[in-house]
């Protein structure tokens, strides 16, 4: 009897996992896999088609685990360690073997920082994501990374310029998403975009043109819209930067008093970390 009961006991304890949202992040990581692959092949357009989808499926993970209900700890877990082979390893093995390897150390070394960032990005997220605000990201999200430098090389095919003529434009553009990452510049999440609720006639137009758009050219469109994603967290900085400057220097404007730690939860927490 003691035995049976031992088993029940057991078996009531054992956790289980949530399954539909974990198979997302499998297929964002086989698809990071699967680009690590094409790369070496040489199969670089491949290898950038498969990034893409992989941020694809990424961002569904999450949206369905929370339309579900289905977070958990273990999801989240299981998805950084996703995000960091698909998002950090793969792509910067793809920009290696693309066009920094002419650079010799120099061009792995600006691989490994691009991979070694993002690693870094993903562990201050995973410790902040309960403190800052929803609303933005702190620096620029490893997906939205690796998108761009996949499609800068889907860019590249498409102009049929060949990365060897200009090799040292793309050694700089890993060394600025590194820098983007692991900066506190603030770039919108879009979680508080919910397609459910109602939302005005013009944001359906819009959206309609965008697919559109890509539809047509998609190669050369998607690096657009990734290239001003990019560029906005940077350009918003210095907007907010300049507006606070031109109300500073008004007449009769008053600096509010600063806050003590104690009615800033979280304060130290980034302090430390970001």
């Amino acid at each position: 009897m003691k035995s049976r009961r031992k088993k029940r006991t057991k078996k009531r304890g054992r956790k289980g996992i949530f399954v539909l949202p974990n198979l997302f992040t499998s297929a964002s990581l086989f698809g990071g896999f699967f680009a690590i692959i094409a790369s070496i092949q040489g199969r670089f357009e491949a290898a950038a088609a498969a990034i893409i989808i992989s941020s694809v499926f990424d961002s569904l993970d999450g949206r369905i685990a929370r339309f579900t209900q289905t977070t958990s700890h273990f999801g989240n877990e299981y998805d950084s360690l996703s995000d960091l082979i698909a998002f950090g390893v793969a792509p910067g093995i793809l920009a290696f073997l693309w066009a920094l390897e002419p650079f010799g150390r120099l061009g792995w070394l600006a691989a490994f920082m691009y991979v070694i960032c993002g690693a870094l990005r993903l562990a201050r997220f995973n410790v902040q994501k309960d403190v800052v605000k929803s609303k933005y990201f702190r620096g620029l999200p490893i997906p939205a990374a690796a998108s761009f430098v996949a499609s800068a090389v889907l860019f590249a095919s498409a102009l049929n310029r060949l990365p060897a003529k200009e090799p040292l434009a793309v050694l700089v553009m890993m060394y600025a998403l590194s820098f983007l990452m692991v900066s506190t510049i603030h770039y919108f999440s879009f979680k508080e975009f919910d397609i459910r609720h109602k939302k005005p006639f013009n944001v359906l137009v819009s959206i309609i043109l965008v697919l559109v758009l890509v539809a047509y050219k998609p190669q050369i469109i998607l690096f657009f819209i990734l290239l001003s994603y990019v560029l906005s967290g940077p350009l918003l900085t210095l907007y907010r930067k300049a507006i606070k400057r031109s109300k500073a220097s008004a007449p009769g404007f008053e600096a509010p008093a600063p806050r003590e730690e104690e009615d800033m939860p979280g304060l130290r927490d980034r302090d430390a970390t970001g």
